[in-house]
């Protein structure tokens, strides 16, 4: 099989900082060995995230030139507009800063106090919105989705079973969910079969049905891969026809939207749609700009088009899984089959001595950073509390940002880590903020 090579050449670069291990050591102690409170600047490799972190195309840049940025009524909101509706086929399109903005205006419309509302798994900012509000957010994945070593080639799919069981306690449920690709579970895609007859399933109840389609475009490809009846369809096909079974999505388009800022709000309902118009005033901007500039939501129309290229999906997946089998080989487990997005590692067989309330994952994403200045993040018991039962670290692939020599040295990193892995120390936490505390909370290693 011929290598799989990026399919893009390189026309502008941007220098990283090389810093001594003694120096990282310093920084992790100033930033309380949380990475997040890290300055970028003093990291070598940042997969912290793939949100907002793509480079962005000639294509793009040349796009936002054009940018109207009037106040109302621009003609980038009509391009963007037009190009949403195209591949989402939605009536409404609510334009926001970034997708927990949707989120939040979703939930203030529609959740509140007693109700409950079920996912395949909900993400950090998803299930902060939630239960902000008062709802319970409820996650319903199948089983195979929990065990990191099955290689069922849908782990995100939501469980049929369970949701009709979910929905036949008679809770309120204002709306309903799917997570494309399901990122607290390891990236893993969910199936056109499953997101079918989860769709039936919310309408047979009169539940509204909203896609959290973040990276629905990894997810198209996945599809076309591993559903022998989709195999013959473009990306962009796949995904008209998931967004077809959906009542509205929720999007942040710092993901599959190729843009280092923004999101939309997708609806179908017309009184839904007015009162989120109304909300986006009051917290956003004017309903045709959402708190973007008109230079963004050119850019982000040109990437919903960028991010379904064929050539581009097979380079990125290929890129995570080329990671994923690089740290399988020396000796760390990681969530099998590699996802879309990111290689997730699970932290408890690497450091079976570290107990999980003294946060395994956290532990490995400060020596990944203290031996080799690359930032990952914790998806486990500091992220979502004690009850997740799993402690892995996310190692996110900005789009277009880096490359193979890039994640060798990852590879290399990890190799050294993994040999001195006795070593590490636990942490505990002495400062939590009360919602989304793994984003500012302070530790330090357990004596």
């Amino acid at each position: 099989m011929p290598e799989i090579i990026e399919p893009f050449r390189i026309k502008a670069v941007e220098p990283i900082k090389f810093t001594t291990r003694q120096q990282r050591e310093e920084i992790l102690k100033n930033a309380f060995w949380n990475p997040f409170l890290i300055d970028a600047d003093d990291v070598l490799i940042d997969m912290l995230t793939d949100s907002g972190t793509s480079a962005m195309s000639a294509g793009q840049w040349g796009a936002m030139m054009v940018g109207d940025e009037s106040y109302a009524g621009s003609r980038s909101f009509k391009r963007f507009e037009s190009k949403v509706q195209e591949i989402f086929g939605f009536k409404h399109v609510i334009p926001t800063h970034q997708g927990r903005a949707a989120e939040k205006i979703l939930c203030s419309i529609l959740a509140g106090p007693g109700k409950s509302i079920p996912n395949n798994n909900h993400f950090d900012t998803t299930r902060a919105n939630v239960e902000f509000s008062g709802s319970e957010a409820v996650d319903l994945v199948i089983e195979e989705g929990k065990d990191p070593d099955s290689l069922h080639p849908f782990k995100g799919n939501l469980d049929p079973a369970k949701l009709r069981a979910f929905l036949g306690e008679g809770r309120e449920v204002p709306f309903g969910m799917v997570t494309i690709t399901n990122n607290t579970g390891g990236g893993q895609p969910v199936s056109l079969a499953n997101i079918k007859e989860v769709s039936k399933i919310y309408r047979d109840h009169g539940v509204p049905f909203i896609i959290d389609a973040c990276r629905f475009a990894e997810n198209a490809w996945f599809i076309k891969q591993r559903e022998a009846e989709f195999a013959s369809w473009t990306p962009k096909e796949i995904a008209q026809e998931i967004f077809r079974y959906a009542d509205g999505a929720t999007m942040s388009l710092k993901k599959d939207g190729m843009g280092n800022i923004g999101g939309f709000l997708a609806l179908n309902d017309d009184a839904l749609a007015e009162k989120a118009r109304n909300l986006l005033i009051l917290t956003e901007g004017f309903p045709t700009y959402g708190g973007l500039a008109g230079r963004d939501l050119e850019a982000l129309a040109v990437g919903l088009d960028e991010v379904l290229e064929e050539s581009y999906l097979e380079y990125r997946v290929a890129s995570v899984a080329y990671l994923a089998r690089a740290l399988n080989e020396i000796g760390i487990q990681t969530v099998q089959p590699a996802g879309g997005h990111a290689v997730y590692i699970d932290a408890r067989p690497l450091y079976p001595h570290i107990p999980p309330e003294q946060f395994p994952a956290q532990v490995l994403v400060c020596e990944l950073y203290r031996r080799g200045g690359i930032r990952g993040v914790e998806i486990g018991s500091l992220m979502f509390g004690p009850s997740v039962g799993r402690d892995w670290v996310r190692l996110a692939m900005p789009r277009r940002v880096y490359t193979q020599a890039h994640m060798n040295y990852v590879g290399e990193v990890a190799a050294e880590l993994y040999a001195e892995r006795a070593s590490a120390q636990g942490l505990k936490i002495t400062y939590e903020a009360p919602f989304l505390r793994h984003f500012t909370a302070h530790l330090e290693p357990v004596a």
